[in-house]
């Protein structure tokens, strides 16, 4: 009887343990679902294809799920569903968490399941009907926010749809934002001044902000919608540089994809930015509330299905609620976000369309967090409504459709998921002449900060740090590196030993001729 004992301990100890143990086989399905979107070779230096990608920056990845930044979707999925989610649910969370803390252990990586193919930098397959680009511009924003208006020639000889787009900004490091604009007269002259708030042009057609996805329209028999570009248009970019980026290069470019010219059916979609509230103050160490309203009196005339919704934000950006209330009777979902983060923006698009009745408005709530609390904010001053990003903003947009009888019932998700466009993601002949990517963390931080990142080649790196005033106040030549994932520890002192205040600064990592440029916050 003793020796049955023992022998039932040994068998239930050695089997918990092999249950308990996780390899990367057991985890690796689930980067390839929720992470190598963004993070494979083409799209990001960090690649989490392989175990060896993964287990170089375990720690991150520990400390992203644990803060809950990564993945980065911040619409509250019980409030509204949209397409494209980038979520995790709690089990793969915990199964990725357990696995590191477990030891990140390698085990037989042939026994995982097959990684998914990626080919390029670009979202969208294939080669674009044209692409529009403004000149290269080297941005001249040192103590203030720049605004340019670039206007660039489309060379259309006759109308056209377009089916797609894909803002592709030439550095993000710098592009704060870029909202793309029509000139139907095509007579626009640039504005360069640094002062093109009011963007010229007749209609919309798209915003980058950092997370922006590409835009497909749908292209089938249940629904076929488009955005009109006339011959001899002008496509307008206005392109948002914030202060402290000068001397840094941009050419940001818009790739579009039309219908073919024999196409019929073609229902428009709009791009308009209906919420807006250009009175609010915010005074300093306070938490304030504003709304908006569309219509701002009355009700909507005419019934309206909304493809997608793109709420708009700075950095005293807290929550934000959208909906569609009839006054006394109901309200229609837009979007929650319960913690707006300003480096994640997108038109989030619906998986069906949401119908909007005549007789209902539009509603936005936007909470705006001025005290210490809020991260991005270590000096709270009093901030008022306006354009640039130490100001704040509610400036919500939705592309919409008049509404047609059963548009609620099309299920877009399904017809996307169809679609040639977002069938691979290829790179076209051209070659991405920058590829330095960093990731700082923690950001914001208190005592030290870890800078990781990724050489392709062997070559000298040198490590700024600037003061949000643009003035150097620490450089680090680390001399000849080898390619791979590197790190460096910043300390927050300045080059004669200051400790320095809190605030927020900026750094740039110079290898060969690759610059990345990123920000931190110290608390």
């Amino acid at each position: 009887m003793k020796y049955k004992i023992s022998l039932v301990f040994v068998l239930f100890v050695f089997g918990f343990n092999t249950k308990a143990q996780t390899f990367y086989k057991d985890v690796a399905g689930i980067f390839y679902a929720r992470c190598t979107s963004c993070h494979h070779p083409g799209g990001n230096p960090y690649s989490f294809m392989n175990y060896t990608g993964v287990n170089q920056l375990k720690s991150v990845i520990q400390y992203d799920l644990n803060n809950n930044i990564m993945p980065p979707w911040k619409a509250d999925t019980s409030y509204t569903r949209f397409q494209h989610e980038r979520i995790i649910t709690a089990s793969e969370k915990t199964q990725i968490l357990n696995w590191i803390t477990g030891g990140a252990l390698k085990g037989d990586t042939t026994q995982a399941p097959a990684a998914p193919v990626y080919s390029g930098a670009y979202q969208l397959k294939g080669a674009a009907d044209i692409e529009v680009k403004i000149p290269t511009y080297t941005s001249t924003a040192t103590s203030t926010d720049i605004y340019l208006c670039f206007s660039v020639p489309t060379g259309l000889t006759q109308d056209r749809v377009i089916r797609a787009f894909e803002i592709v900004p030439g550095n993000k490091a710098i592009v704060h934002h870029a909202v793309i604009m029509a000139d139907s007269n095509g007579t626009y002259v640039s504005n360069l001044g640094g002062s093109c708030y009011n963007i010229p042009g007749d209609y919309a057609i798209g915003t980058f902000a950092p997370g922006t996805k590409a835009t497909v329209f749908p292209n089938a028999p249940q629904l076929r919608a488009g955005i009109r570009l006339k011959a001899g248009s002008n496509v307008i970019l206005q392109m948002h540089y914030p202060k402290g980026s000068a001397g840094q290069i941009d050419s940001t470019k818009i790739r579009l994809y039309f219908y073919p010219t024999s196409t019929t059916g073609i229902r428009p979609i709009y791009v308009t930015t209906p919420l807006q509230n250009w009175s609010m103050f915010i005074p300093a160490n306070t938490t304030q509330t504003f709304t908006a309203y569309y219509p701002t009196s009355g009700t909507l005339t005419d019934s309206l299905s909304l493809f997608g919704v793109f709420p708009h934000a700075h950095l005293l950006g807290k929550s934000m609620l959208l909906y569609a209330v009839k006054p006394g009777v109901d309200t229609i979902p837009m979007i929650h976000v319960p913690k707006w983060d300003f480096e994640w923006q997108d038109y989030y698009t619906y998986k069906k369309l949401v119908k909007i009745p005549a007789g209902y408005r539009l509603f936005a709530k936007h909470v705006y967090d001025n005290t210490t609390a809020n991260p991005h904010n270590p000096v709270p001053v009093n901030v008022t409504a306006g354009v640039n990003t130490n100001n704040e903003m509610l400036f919500d947009g939705v592309m919409s459709l008049l509404y047609q009888p059963g548009d609620e019932l099309i299920d877009l998700e399904g017809l996307m998921q169809q679609d040639t466009l977002f069938s691979g993601i290829k790179e076209n002949k051209e070659i991405i002449t920058n590829r330095l990517r960093a990731i700082a963390f923690p950001n914001p931080f208190s005592n030290s900060v870890s800078i990781r990142y990724a050489l392709f080649e062997n070559v000298n790196v040198t490590i700024d740090f600037k003061d949000i005033l643009g003035r150097k106040i620490s450089t680090s030549n680390t001399g000849k590196q080898t390619e791979g994932i590197k790190e460096f520890i910043w300390n927050g002192k300045s080059d004669s030993g200051d400790l320095l205040p809190q605030g927020v600064y900026f750094y740039s990592i110079r290898a060969g001729e690759q610059v990345f440029d990123g920000k931190i916050i110290k608390q």
